[in-house]
């Protein structure tokens, strides 16, 4: 039977060592996700921004399209020179 007693003094404080940096490792990870999900947030919330600020300007311009567009008809036509009857 071989003499296990040198390879389990050598491989317990490996181990030990080891779970040490491998918990280190795994908070550097959340650490790391967390930042991630925090820029990810503060991306989202300027992309709500802007897709609020691009529905206002795309109301604005609806409004100006459908309600300005009589009235232009309006201007062009009182702007029209009636043709004269008698032409030759």
């Amino acid at each position: 039977m071989p003499n296990w007693f040198p390879f389990m003094v050598l491989l317990i404080p490996l181990l030990a060592i080891s779970a040490g940096m491998f918990r280190r490792w795994l908070a550097h990870q959340e650490r790391r996700l967390e930042l991630l999900a925090q820029a990810g947030a503060a991306e989202a919330r300027n992309a709500a921004a802007r897709i609020e600020r691009l529905e206002a300007r795309v109301a604005v311009l609806d409004r100006l399209a459908t309600d300005r567009g009589t009235l232009l008809a309006n201007e062009i036509d009182s702007l029209r020179i009636p043709a004269p009857a008698d032409r030759n």
